[in-house]
């Protein structure tokens, strides 16, 4: 009887110990996330930073990429156990258990050639133009909340670039290395200046549920080691030189 017991126990735990955590990231977030088209295979630096750690942590995992959109949602109604990658706001601080950063990005304004502006040095600089920027995005506290007149009628980065060169917004806001990937894509560099100031150097995190600080703490311990013994650095080259 006791051996039957043990056995159902086993039986019982094994399912749980091998649960998958279910994680997701934004496909349109090249070059750190993006959806390869050969295979449909999630690439980038971020997703190659997340796998490391998660990898370290021994958790078996899926990881899948959508519309920023719907990472939120999910993340929200609890259907996914961790997304990436949040910028570090206050507001997301208080929706999320954040951790790392993973990384840092320089978010910058991004004007067409056409503009005149050389570059900014308040707010209020900005206040004769069109500013573009992606519906959902968190940016950074005193921009998200002050009085400019905006587009957020950009699903993604990629779209956002696209007016700016299509003449249909006058500034475009986003991460440096990004918003410039876009452009090269469409070999524009000659059409658009970056403003000299940026808005912010923006720390980037991964994102579980309020209160699930049993997966959050895992994940920062992984990550911590992985920061300690530079792997994460040689990841961070490889994809930055």
């Amino acid at each position: 009887m006791k051996e039957l017991w043990v056995a159902a126990l086993i039986l019982l735990a094994a399912p749980l110990a091998a649960e998958e955590w279910r994680v997701v990231g934004d496909e349109q977030f090249a070059p750190y996330s993006f959806v390869s088209q050969d295979d449909d295979t999630p690439r980038g630096l971020d997703v190659e930073l997340v796998r490391a750690v998660l990898d370290e942590t021994g958790q078996p995992y899926t990881l899948r990429l959508y519309p920023w959109a719907r990472v939120k949602q999910m993340l929200e109604r609890g259907e996914v156990d961790m997304a990436f990658q949040f910028a570090g706001t206050p507001e997301r601080q208080a929706q999320y258990e954040l951790v790392g950063p993973l990384r840092s990005g320089s978010t910058v304004f991004m004007s067409s050639t056409r503009v005149v502006l050389q570059d900014w040095h308040s707010l209020d600089d900005l206040s004769p133009y069109v500013i573009g920027q992606v519906r959902g995005y968190a940016y950074e506290a005193a921009f998200d909340k002050a009085d400019l007149r905006r587009d957020s009628s950009a699903s993604n980065p990629r779209q956002l670039v696209s007016m700016l060169l299509a003449g249909r917004i006058d500034i475009i806001v986003g991460d440096r290395e990004q918003l410039l990937y876009f452009v090269r894509e469409q070999r524009a560099d000659a059409e658009v200046r970056i403003l000299p100031t940026p808005l912010v150097q923006m720390p980037r995190y991964v994102a579980f549920a309020k209160g699930d600080k049993h997966r959050a703490e895992r994940f920062a311990k992984a990550l911590e080691k992985l920061r300690a013994d530079g792997r994460l650095q040689t990841l961070l080259q490889r994809w930055t030189h």
